[in-house]
């Protein structure tokens, strides 16, 4: 045990990091999945490479423990196993840092998103590194000055600054939290929020305690075995529990998590429960097409609006139809319901607006502009300017060749069907059923004979 306590290897050592493995694992497998599996598109922007870091800082973390911590049985120290590589740069800014500073960055997205009701004013790939300046300065200062003792462990005047620093960013993460707990969020976000908060805390409180038991009592060595078991173990905890997705794609959340639902949301409206979104309602009208009718107007029916946009994705032209169709169910939401609203409008222009979005629509630089720097998410004509912009581009290009498309004829066709279907169910004093007599009730001899047995009565028929 007084070996293995000091130079790594003990068994509690490899139990530890079998867990690490499993943990980091896990969080892979959880963030790849919903790419995998459900054939979900990247997204480009922080909601995909903000994720991607902190599964990588989470990697760093857990690896600078490991070998800065003596878990396994390496020998002497070589210059790949500097303590300053990995307990100072490793496990501060590239580890620990990075992840609280993806946290808050996805905590002040929200805030401005939601508080504010406006897109952030500094975007994600500079923000990100300016919260973690203070991390990498710390570094630079400890690498410098050269602390750390053969074990790779700090003098006691270095704890309280790197401790603070360390509650500082969970400060910070706490303040920003409770600026948006008061939001009624639809998803995840604020339970994520809290649960990183309240594992960080305990993760810092091992962190302290296994540094204060192993300088004070370093002549116990079931004791640093222990307390180096705990550390590892908890950062494995750290990085799985700390992970999240529903602060910026928060659709893409509901897939990867609940996986044992038989409920999978497959488009935003349908996730923020719009009405009638995803389905045709059974009560859709009969629409007797008029090309000459406006294409706006025509596009307010569900079933030609499908039947338009396949037409429009046949001819690889189809993010101007789906673009209608997303507006479109934002304008079902209540003006008052701001909260729908702006994850809606969040989700139209990560899908269609910004620079390099998956289906990027055709609009002017002025509309663009004016959706992006808007000061109010919620407002209901957002998207009226570019809506105005895409109607007219439809009816340019897409408009004059549908009416000449097998998708037209084919829509026709099914609402001549539909159209002769609800004249013959409305026919009165008829019963009609394509399983049953279409004889009238007073002329059916089966139905006539029935009655005379069922009702007792010797003369009367009644007529259904």
């Amino acid at each position: 045990m007084a070996s293995c306590a000091a130079k790594g290897g003990c068994p509690t050592d490899y139990i530890a990091i079998a867990v690490s493995i499993l943990s980091f694992t896990v969080l892979l497998l959880w963030s790849i999945i919903p790419f995998i599996v459900h054939k979900v598109p990247r997204t480009k922007g922080s909601g995909f490479w903000i994720p991607v870091i902190q599964v990588v800082a989470s990697f760093i973390l857990l690896l600078s423990l490991v070998i800065s911590n003596n878990y396994l049985k390496l020998g002497d120290r070589h210059w790949w196993r500097s303590c300053y590589l990995w307990g100072v740069w490793g496990e501060g800014p590239l580890g620990f840092g990075l992840l609280f500073s993806c946290r808050i960055t996805q905590a002040s997205q929200l805030y401005f998103i939601f508080v504010k009701r406006r897109l952030p004013l500094i975007r994600s790939y500079i923000f990100l590194p300016l919260i973690l300046l203070p991390w990498i300065a710390g570094a630079a200062v400890i690498h410098w000055m050269k602390p750390l003792s053969s074990r790779c462990h700090m003098r006691a005047q270095w704890t309280i600054p790197v401790i603070s620093l360390h509650s500082l960013y969970i400060a910070i993460l706490v303040g920003v939290t409770t600026a948006v707990h008061h939001i009624e969020f639809r998803f995840d976000e604020l339970k994520d929020l809290w649960r990183g908060i309240l594992v960080s805390a305990v993760s810092i409180a091992v962190w302290v305690t296994a540094y204060t038991l192993n300088e004070i009592y370093d002549d116990i060595s079931w004791l640093q075995v222990a307390s180096r078991f705990m550390l590892l173990v908890v950062a494995s905890i750290l990085v799985v529990a700390f992970f999240s997705i529903s602060s910026s794609q928060p659709l893409l959340s509901q897939i990867s998590l609940r996986r044992r639902e038989t409920l999978e949301f497959r488009t935003m409206s349908q996730a923020l429960g719009i009405p009638d979104s995803g389905v045709l309602a059974q009560s859709e009208p009969i629409l007797r097409i008029d090309p000459n009718e406006p294409l706006d107007k025509l596009l307010l029916n569900k079933k030609f609006r499908q039947s338009f946009m396949a037409f429009a994705d046949s001819c690889l032209a189809g993010e101007s139809v789906h673009f209608f169709d997303e507006v479109y169910e934002l304008s079902k939401i209540p003006e008052d319901d701001c909260v729908r609203r702006i994850y809606m409008a969040r989700h139209i222009i990560q899908k269609y607006i910004v620079a390099g979005a998956a289906m990027e629509v055709n609009i002017s630089h002025r509309s663009k502009q004016e959706i992006l720097s808007t000061s109010n998410l919620a407002h209901p004509n957002l998207f009226q300017n570019a809506l105005n912009e895409i109607i007219q581009l439809m009816r340019t290009n897409l408009a004059r060749d549908y009416w000449s498309s097998m998708f037209f004829l084919k829509f026709q066709e099914d609402s001549n069907v539909r159209s002769n279907e609800y004249e013959l169910e409305h026919m009165t004093g008829w019963n009609f059923s394509p399983r049953l007599s279409s004889v009238h009730g007073a002329d059916d001899p089966f139905q006539q004979d029935h009655l005379l047995k069922s009702s007792g009565c010797s003369s009367d028929t009644t007529v259904l």
